[in-house]
């Protein structure tokens, strides 16, 4: 039996609404056939002492997955996905990026461009990422 493949949720996580919308992209992700790492959920709670712990936890979920999953809705792509972004791109980690914002960021861009160039795959919907994810799913 082929062991399921591992997918890093990266998101912005400061409210409600953004941590209701990264554990939807994990349900769709487990759906799809993986094994999920949710930073919100697979931690300890942020305080000054978890800090550090946090980060390391996070690198090496990185480091052990099989593709990485970033939410990049919003007028700014948040500032620690854009970091996992970097820093599994520099891992030769696959990334796929989720914009189902409408708002034009750039004439010519969908969103940053260090960003936009980084990826993978960029889809527009959920629909799109559960083809998408599916398709990564079965090449494996």
């Amino acid at each position: 039996m082929t062991a399921q493949p591992r997918l890093y949720v990266a998101g912005p996580l400061f409210d409600e609404g953004e941590r209701w919308f990264q554990e939807r992209l994990d349900a769709l992700a487990v759906e799809c056939g993986y094994e999920t790492f949710l930073p919100h959920r697979d931690n300890p709670d942020k305080t000054v002492e978890t800090t550090g712990v946090i980060f390391r936890n996070n690198a090496t979920a990185i480091d052990d997955c099989s593709v990485v999953l970033a939410n990049l809705n919003g007028v700014m792509t948040d500032d620690g996905t854009a970091w996992e972004i970097g820093y599994a791109y520099a891992r030769n980690k696959p990334i796929v990026g989720l914009h189902t914002d409408w708002r034009m960021r750039f004439e010519h861009e969908i969103v940053n461009l260090m960003l936009e160039y980084s990826l993978d795959h960029l889809v527009r919907s959920l629909d799109e990422l559960r083809t998408l994810l599916t398709e990564l799913r079965t090449a494996d």
